[in-house]
């Protein structure tokens, strides 16, 4: 066997064989440009066998050309070591956990939350103008008032309505504190009303605000009739 055939054939079977461990058929590299280093070890036994099958003094040699060519063929692979469909050679964050989106770098692409829908809310007021609503300083409700919260019952009971909130308000005439306690108190009693009426618990809450809110002037019995009132508030 002729000088050059015989200095050929170890590359050529290193060649082969490290080309052929490092490419599978689908194009992805179990050994790829991330661990060079383990194909350079491969490639300098291969290479050092080979060079040892022709002599001693070829073994050194064949195992430094090895170690050279198994690295080079290594890092020239361009697998996709985690899978993302991002070569590894551009894939600058190579651990990307599976069924991630990712960008064209390979990097998880930003996860934005859901859009949000904004609540609508719809106040109705009942007032003691033209009807009252209570019995003079308790929580009773007058028929009238039991009128009015039939007649909204349709609407409270729509499915689009996410929550309901029943609130209380009073006029001046009293103390701050009396009057928290009857806001609370009448707010109470409608609530309790819708819920014997068929609305849902889990839809509905109730809270008094006394005197705190007036929508109207104290000083006059039609301001102090608009101020003596319950609001529905709504959201959808």
């Amino acid at each position: 066997m002729s000088l050059l055939p015989r200095t050929l054939l170890p590359v050529l079977l290193l060649g082969s064989l490290l080309t052929g461990c490092t490419t599978h058929s689908d194009g992805t590299a179990p050994l790829n440009q991330r661990t060079w280093p383990i194909c350079s070890v491969i490639g300098g036994l291969v290479g050092g066998g080979l060079g040892a099958l022709e002599s001693s003094g070829w073994a050194a040699g064949g195992a430094a050309l090895g170690i050279l060519t198994g690295g080079l063929i290594c890092y020239a692979q361009d697998g996709d070591e985690d899978g993302d469909g991002v070569f590894d050679r551009r894939d600058r964050c190579p651990d990307t956990p599976a069924n991630t989106p990712v960008e064209h770098h390979g990097c998880p692409l930003p996860q934005y939350p859901a859009s949000v829908k904004p609540v609508q809310t719809e106040v109705i007021t009942l007032s003691d103008t033209g009807d009252v609503l209570f019995a003079f300083n308790k929580s009773d409700l007058t028929p009238s008032m039991q009128s009015h919260l039939d007649a909204l019952m349709p609407t409270l009971q729509s499915a689009d309505v996410v929550s309901i909130k029943v609130i209380g308000h009073t006029d001046s005439v009293g103390s701050d504190t009396y009057n928290q306690a009857l806001s609370e108190r009448r707010a109470s009693s409608v609530a309790a009303y819708l819920l014997g009426m068929g609305l849902a618990p889990n839809k509905l809450t109730s809270e008094g605000r006394g005197e705190s809110q007036p929508v109207a002037d104290n000083e006059t019995d039609e301001g102090r009739a608009k101020n003596r009132r319950v609001e529905l508030h709504i959201n959808r």
